[in-house]
């Protein structure tokens, strides 16, 4: 018996990634997986993973951007499952229109701006309050939001690492407000992973080297001196979504390899 047999886990960006090793994790821990992205391809191929673990696996085609996209998502896994146990907000990034430039503190583009802040911080809000009720009512829900070593640094662009601040204050705000109602709400904080979003290739480019230089370079700033691999992050949030973690809320818990420590 896995110790989230039963329970339903929804992984927002959850197609590759960190998202999709969580997907896994969890379904190994015996939960039944919703995923969600805007790649189709990826996702029906985690459904076969998940699938293949012997778990109940759900794909839902969704723009995290667009809201009425969002709530839609969150309403179809409720409609496949029932309910919604654990919500991983995973999805995040940063986006620009050309460039570099658009992140010049000197001069930002203001559209690029509060682009950003949406994709890190508010579609947080908009699945977690859209899952809240359900949890409510059945006294159980766990809420674990994907942070980021900026999400407690200096170093990345004005609007990425404002928004991943802001996810610590959502968690914890929340963490105290949901407390009476058997939910737990955390922020769960990597550092430098393997993953599509930290572009080694185009570091590797950059500083004249390949990509083991590249991830030399990334690597240097933690105490392993190594980046993480997505799959190091799963164990923490299966833990954190589990029956038994009901004591562990309002925590900003970092799987990083000591970054910048």
């Amino acid at each position: 018996m896995g110790r989230l047999n039963g329970l339903v886990a929804y992984v927002t960006g959850g197609g590759r990634g960190i998202g999709r090793a969580i997907a896994l994790e969890m379904a190994r821990d015996g939960a039944a997986i919703a995923v969600s992205s805007r790649t189709k391809a990826e996702l029906d191929g985690v459904v076969r993973e998940v699938e293949a673990l012997g778990r109940e696996g759900f794909a839902v085609q969704a723009d995290a951007m667009v809201r009425e996209q969002v709530l839609g998502a969150v309403e179809a896994v409720q409609q496949r499952f029932g309910k919604v146990d654990i919500l991983v907000n995973n999805v995040g990034g940063v986006t620009t229109k050309a460039g570099f430039m658009d992140h010049d503190p000197f001069a930002h583009d203001d559209e690029v701006f509060v682009e950003n802040l949406t994709l890190n911080l508010v579609t947080h809000y908009w699945s977690t309050r859209a899952v809240l009720p359900g949890m409510r009512e059945r006294n159980f829900g766990r809420i674990i939001s994907i942070g980021s070593g900026y999400a407690k640094n200096s170093g990345g662009t004005l609007s990425y690492t404002a928004a991943k601040h802001g996810v610590i204050g959502l968690t914890r705000a929340l963490a105290a407000s949901v407390a009476p109602f058997g939910i737990t709400a955390n922020c769960l904080c990597p550092a430098w992973t393997n993953t599509q979003l930290i572009g080694l290739d185009r570091l590797a480019a950059r500083l004249g080297t390949d990509i083991e230089g590249a991830k030399a370079h990334l690597g240097a700033d933690s105490l392993l001196k190594r980046i993480l691999e997505p799959e190091e992050l799963g164990p923490m949030a299966a833990l954190l979504a589990a029956p038994e973690s009901a004591g562990i809320t309002g925590q900003v818990i970092s799987v990083d390899g000591g970054y910048k420590v």
